[in-house]
């Protein structure tokens, strides 16, 4: 089984609460993310499942994180945002296999100085 060094945590809470998260995240070592806007869909049966009433519009927040700190994002994000929460946030993460750009910029340094020797 391979061990990845990253993860992708997704964070899907109702319109306006997309902050929440990142301050959330940020608190426990996140350093940035990407928001999506979204409209939910969901049933009256899932609402009175859960007791929680669905609303349509949405934020996805994409947060690229080391795999280290996967879990205390995660938690932190069911802290603040969680489905007990005005958020009523759910949250997952997703392992990362090769990142470019963000992930080891002293690699990124060194792949860009080697394209240049080439040249």
């Amino acid at each position: 089984m391979k061990n990845f060094d990253h993860e992708l945590v997704l964070c899907i809470v109702n319109e306006g609460f997309s902050d929440a998260v990142m301050d959330a995240a940020r608190e426990v070592g996140a350093t940035g993310g990407t928001v999506i806007n979204a409209r939910g869909t969901a049933n009256k049966e899932a609402e009175k499942l859960f007791r929680i009433e669905i609303q349509p519009q949405k934020e996805i927040v994409m947060i690229l994180v080391p795999a280290a700190i996967r879990d205390d994002v995660l938690h932190a994000l069911y802290k603040e945002v969680g489905l007990n929460t005005p958020g009523q946030g759910i949250a997952f993460s997703m392992p990362v296999d090769n990142v470019v750009g963000i992930a080891n910029k002293r690699k990124n340094i060194e792949a860009d100085k080697n394209e240049e020797d080439k040249k």
